[in-house]
């Protein structure tokens, strides 16, 4: 396969030092083959090695992070980030429970434990860069579709059901018939939390997060807050943007929309505010997920709001009350409260007009 040889030194040509350094077999498996054969460039990058991955680490300089349970290492080559993993089979004791891993297995034995064929597809290094590819998944590449390896997949472990919503709205792929039989029996609630919780995020953090969610509730996985895939579609659009790109974490906005659950978003989303400081006063107390889930429904002034009035400050201070003559205590904070109001209205300017109606609310009191 000359052409795959070809891409392969072409987009990862850091692996040529891999093969030379390699006493055993290794091979580049999974999303990496999958994404080099679509013709997708892929930052990350998995190797197995039918031996110990941490000696293979230690010949090309180290490892990174060891995960001793796992067999696994991560290692920086040229400037680039790859992890290793010792070829391993895997059993579950329960559905839905953690893997058991058992080290010492061949290839063949290693992509049988994947989720799906597209994914399970390995590139041996230095070896002329055949395809291995025991389950056809270069066949479900062609025919864009997702297939589990057996029937007993989503059994094992449920949050595979999320990763197929992610790698179906990534690559517009289907689900082959009776991988979706299969899937729709899967019962996410018997994995922890924290395990869906964690697939949810990568989810969200995909260009295509709004689709993703949609197809898990088409399936019958969850239940999106009303309206919830539209929302993540508008918050996506608005993360990244001003006034609001960088002040949220993208994925958690996303997730947000999608799942929920409703907070104080809704009812600032019903809110009309007729002043710049009824909006402030709205507004002040919210977290920035709040403002930005409430425009997300609709509360187009929430955008001012971020973008200017929350800007706003006062040229004068408590210091400035103080040598005027008022007392400490809650008459400065009025003072100044009502001073603001007045500048955000645009009833007042210029420190003097400040000051004066800071004293005014203060001593009036």
């Amino acid at each position: 396969m000359d052409d795959l040889a070809a891409a392969l030194r072409r987009e990862h040509p850091e692996l040529e030092r891999v093969g030379e350094a390699a006493d055993e077999p290794v091979y580049l498996v999974g999303g990496a083959v999958r994404d080099l054969l679509l013709g997708r460039a892929r930052a990350d990058v998995d190797l197995v090695v039918e031996g110990d991955a941490a000696a293979l680490a230690a010949r090309l300089g180290g490892a990174g992070v060891e995960h001793e349970r796992f067999g696994t290492v991560k290692v920086e080559i040229d400037g680039h980030e790859v992890d290793i993993a010792s070829a391993r089979s895997e059993s579950y004791p329960r559905p839905g429970a953690l893997p058991v891993v058992e080290p010492g297995a061949g290839i063949e034995a290693d992509l049988a434990r994947r989720d799906f064929t597209v994914n399970a597809m390995a590139i041996p290094l230095g070896e002329g860069e055949r395809l291995i590819d025991p389950f056809a998944g270069r066949q479900d590449l062609g025919r864009k579709q997702l297939r589990v390896l057996h029937e007993a997949s989503f059994a094992d472990d449920p949050t595979r059901t999320i990763r197929a919503a992610r790698y179906a709205s990534r690559f517009g792929f289907d689900l082959e018939s009776e991988t979706e039989r299969l899937l729709r029996r899967a019962d996410l609630r018997i994995v922890s939390e924290d395990r869906r919780q964690a697939e949810f995020e990568r989810l969200a953090a995909e260009p295509t997060a709004p689709r993703g969610f949609s197809l898990l509730a088409v399936w019958g996985l969850v239940s999106l807050r009303e309206g919830g895939a539209e929302l993540a579609e508008k918050v996506l659009r608005l993360v990244g943007d001003e006034p609001w790109r960088g002040a949220v974490e993208p994925a958690a906005a996303v997730l947000a929309a999608a799942l929920g659950p409703e907070g104080e978003e809704v009812e600032l989303a019903r809110q009309e505010p007729r002043r710049p400081s009824e909006a402030v006063e709205s507004a002040r107390s919210r977290s920035t997920l709040e403002l930005l889930l409430a425009q997300a429904l609709g509360a187009e002034w929430v955008e001012r709001y971020r973008r200017d009035w929350s800007r706003v400050e006062l040229e004068i201070d408590g210091g400035d009350l103080l040598a005027a003559g008022v007392p400490e205590g809650p008459a400065l904070g009025r003072g100044l409260d009502a001073a603001l109001r007045a500048k955000l209205d645009g009833e007042i300017e210029g420190r003097e007009q400040e000051l004066e109606a800071a004293l005014e609310a203060a001593r009036g009191g």
